[in-house]
């Protein structure tokens, strides 16, 4: 998304290549888009041929002078890619004004997740993260964990990680992954009582899940307890690695985004338009 911006915010002249038309089977969907320059570019349409003789042509398109062209592209063994469908492609030059609508999309509010912690998983949660077309906050009191992290996400030292979840925008993601048990159970607690989280995790077992439902039905029975995800990542079958833990959530923080966004009446939806794609 950070090339697709200093793309649009450049001099030089910009071409927008979108997939239009998608006929069988296809790398990419219909919408899918990149943004190319005479010598750079961002974005992709799929990657292989398709891209690269995307990309050739619409710099061809820039030499040229020419606003649009269309290039229709059969996925077989003459372009060296089996797909066995096929695709059309729209190029256009951008104008002054596309170029600044497309910035606006582009920079409009993305789902926030929240990782409160920045223990092991909390970091392998952070860099399996920071690619996607989310906004990632990672907090943790302990200024020498945050020090450790090296993916590009917002990182916020605060004494008070409860204040982060009260802040927190509607349809965000919750995910709890603390140093301390008694820590883990008041943050989940909180972030269930919004009642408008897209998804609430939990670091644990089955035998933490029981022990949190306990702690809820004591403390507040009107707490949506049966909305926890715990433990976080059950896709990794069990495997306690960290970049196997973070993987599997990230899975399914990306499957409660997307529903989250289905069922609301405006939401930047992670899982299509420009911004899931860049």
């Amino acid at each position: 998304m950070r090339g697709a911006r200093e793309i649009l915010s450049g001099e030089a002249a910009v071409i927008h290549a979108q997939i239009t038309r998608v006929q069988g089977s296809s790398p990419r969907e219909a919408g899918a888009e990149m943004f190319i320059t005479a010598t750079g570019c961002a974005g992709t349409i799929g990657g292989g041929q398709v891209e690269f003789r995307a990309i050739e042509r619409a710099r061809e398109v820039l030499i040229a002078g020419m606003m649009r062209d269309q290039m229709d592209l059969s996925l077989g063994p003459a372009i060296g890619q089996c797909c066995g469908g096929q695709v059309r492609v729209a190029l256009t030059r951008l104008s002054a004004a596309q170029r600044s609508a497309h910035l606006a999309r582009l920079e409009a509010p993305h789902p926030q997740v929240l990782i409160l912690g920045a223990g092991h998983v909390g970091r392998a949660l952070a860099e399996m993260m920071a690619p996607l077309p989310w906004r990632v906050l990672l907090v943790d009191p302990r200024a020498a964990e945050l020090a450790k992290i090296i993916a590009p996400v917002e990182t916020r030292l605060t004494p008070l990680p409860e204040a982060e979840i009260a802040a927190a925008p509607p349809q965000s993601a919750y995910i709890v992954t603390t140093h301390d048990h008694g820590l883990d159970f008041l943050l989940t607690l909180a972030a269930l009582r919004r009642g408008d989280a897209a998804y609430v995790g939990l670091i644990g077992s089955k035998t933490k899940r029981a022990r949190f439902e306990r702690f809820a039905r004591e403390t507040d029975p009107a707490a949506e307890a049966h909305r926890l995800i715990c433990p976080i990542g059950a896709a990794g079958l069990g495997d306690k690695h960290p970049g196997v833990i973070a993987l599997a959530t990230a899975q399914e923080v990306h499957l409660a985004l997307s529903d989250a966004c289905t069922n609301a009446t405006s939401c930047t939806n992670p899982t299509s338009g420009a911004a899931a794609r860049i």
